[in-house]
């Protein structure tokens, strides 16, 4: 996500990886443009025919993109779903920062996007402070439990780390992110900004048709738990299509108690102490210790010049760097 707020011109990049699903959040721009195989030389080519047979019909702009590009005087938000970048836009409205607008945003995907974030994942972000002049990097990512060992797999007789299952569990940093991103450089408390995400689990919302999709792909694992089954599964069974209104009032409470408490709400109180139960009775590492000890980390990041252009990303243990 990028954000530049009107008359406060800073910038965020925020990138929220959810372990329980394994798949990565907050994709700043990404496009996807699809072609068969050719075969046949690319002599004479005609470009708008091309775009035209891959159901692109531009009168003006480049003819390869779908959308038109997005211009604002007062600030923008750029997210994966209309409510998120919505939350985003209002906390502008409000006041509040370019921090202050991604911890809103990030909120409402855990909601109306599961698959990709979720509180139950980790936070990378970069930031760019105006007045400073200066980058900061925030690595907001889990440790592993204090348990686990290189002798534990060896006696379990596993040469790497399953893909599946509690031994690939890290302590979650999504929430220290946000309270760390909110301290450093918000207004507003967090009971204003995931207010946005509380009221909307709590009323429901209809779901999009490519998270439907991705969503339904889930049906299968999310069965094997009866938990995530209850939670993210229409009486159980199926995922909600479509258009189908969904809700989801465990997320509308724990994302409550992190309003009212903050992030030790998550690493200390209630809902650490869910985990900890959940992952004991999965046969997983955590104690109460790992959540207690669990820190953020503000970085240098690091950059390279490609093409006259400065490049800039945080370095390991993020992905972005690869």
């Amino acid at each position: 996500m990028k954000f530049k707020p009107s008359g406060q011109p800073l910038r965020v990049c925020v990138n929220n990886r959810t372990s329980s699903l394994r798949l990565l959040s907050f994709i700043i721009f990404t496009f996807f443009v699809a072609g068969g195989i050719m075969t046949e030389p690319f002599e004479n080519l005609d470009l708008a025919e091309v775009a035209s047979a891959q159901g692109f019909d531009r009168p003006s702009g480049p003819i390869h993109q779908g959308r038109s590009v997005v211009v604002a005087k007062h600030g923008i938000v750029a997210a994966s779903h209309p409510l998120a970048a919505q939350a985003g836009l209002d906390i502008l409205r409000a006041g509040g920062t370019a921090a202050d607008a991604a911890i809103a945003a990030n909120a409402m995907l855990g909601l109306v996007e599961p698959m990709s974030c979720g509180i139950g994942g980790d936070l990378f972000a970069i930031y760019w402070d105006n007045k400073e002049k200066k980058l900061y990097g925030l690595n907001a990512s889990g440790r592993s439990p204090y348990k686990i060992s290189r002798e534990l797999f060896e006696k379990r007789k596993l040469k790497q780390i399953p893909i599946n299952g509690p031994l690939s569990w890290s302590v979650p940093g999504c929430v220290s992110g946000w309270d760390a991103l909110a301290e450093r450089f918000g207004k507003q408390s967090l009971a204003d900004l995931l207010a946005p995400a509380i009221s909307t689990a709590k009323e429901g919302f209809p779901v999009s048709e490519i998270i439907a999709s991705s969503w339904r792909g889930s049906e299968g694992s999310l069965q094997q738990h009866p938990g995530s089954a209850a939670t993210y599964l229409f009486e159980g069974k199926r995922a909600p299509r479509f258009g189908e209104v969904f809700r989801n009032p465990q997320l509308a409470h724990s994302y409550q108690l992190i309003a009212e408490q903050g992030a030790k709400a998550f690493y200390r109180g209630e809902i650490a102490q869910e985990i900890i139960r959940f992952s004991e009775q999965e046969g997983g590492l955590f104690t109460d210790e790992d959540f207690r000890d669990h820190t953020v980390q503000w970085v240098q990041p690091v950059s390279t010049n490609y093409r006259g252009y400065d490049v800039w990303e945080l370095p390991p243990n993020g992905q972005g760097i690869a």
